[in-house]
């Protein structure tokens, strides 16, 4: 198993010195509305560790839902950053953007829910081509009024119907809102991604979430992609190679 974590490239040296096999990056560090992009590709070819996803797709500004979406704008904006992704070399890209998404105070819900169809049909006309796979990241309900469980992500991939939309679960949002750790094995062909974090969305080992079960659960159904990182750090080069010892050490008991 590949063990990453989500990080800038300023701590990609660090990263790979703990153990780190890979990095996930922010799509907005890539930002698609700057003309001249060179020198970021340049900045991302010489990463000492391999770029292999990125999330933060959309900035919060860029509304998906509510009375007041732009779609030349946001069609414009998915074009070009699932192209700059694609350049760097990545294949898969998070879609949380809780502030993109979140649904306006006595907006209809129903119409909420075609417009995120919308907007995931034209990522996958993009991102199908070029081999990324975009995956819904269900987040907990303090940081989002929408998509907030597996099910939830894997309704809205289902009704998406492209094989570049697929489903991530984060154990810390699952714990977050006592989702249902079966509800991995019951999606099991829509998980294509994998966060974590512990209690507090601290390091992982750090805390009290049921890392052991949930690694049993990934084992059962044959997951075989990426386990990112994505947590707050009290000193990352103090805890990042316990963090991937206490993630391998798992791992391999499962």
């Amino acid at each position: 198993m590949q063990f990453g974590c989500c990080c800038s490239l300023d701590q990609a040296e660090a990263a790979k010195a703990a153990g780190f096999d890979f990095i996930e990056c922010t799509v907005r560090s890539l930002t698609p509305e700057v003309d001249e992009f060179a020198p970021i590709q340049a900045a991302y070819a010489a990463s000492p560790l391999p770029v292999k996803a990125f999330n933060v797709f959309l900035p919060g500004d860029l509304k998906i839902t509510g009375p007041a979406v732009d779609w030349p704008a946001v069609e414009t904006y998915v074009d070009e950053a699932l192209r700059r992704v694609h350049l760097i070399g990545a294949r898969k890209v998070v879609f949380g953007s809780g502030g993109a998404r979140n649904i306006p105070a006595g907006f209809s819900s129903a119409e909420a829910d075609a417009q995120l169809q919308r907007f995931l049909m034209i990522v996958a006309m993009v991102a199908e081509p070029l081999g990324i796979t975009v995956v819904i990241e269900p987040l907990n309900k303090l940081e989002s009024n929408v998509i907030n469980s597996v099910p939830a992500g894997v309704v809205l991939a289902e009704a998406v119907g492209s094989p570049s939309v697929q489903v991530l679960a984060d154990l810390y949002h699952m714990m977050m809102d006592g989702e249902d750790l079966e509800n991995v094995r019951t999606h099991a062909q829509w998980i294509k991604h994998i966060h974590v974090a512990d209690s507090g969305r601290f390091a992982p080992g750090s805390g009290e979430y049921p890392y052991a079960e949930f690694f049993a659960m990934l084992h059962a159904i044959g997951y075989d992609g990426l386990i990112s990182v994505e947590c707050r750090w009290r000193n990352f080069e103090e805890e990042a190679a316990d963090a991937v010892t206490f993630l391998q050490k798992t791992w391999a008991a499962g």
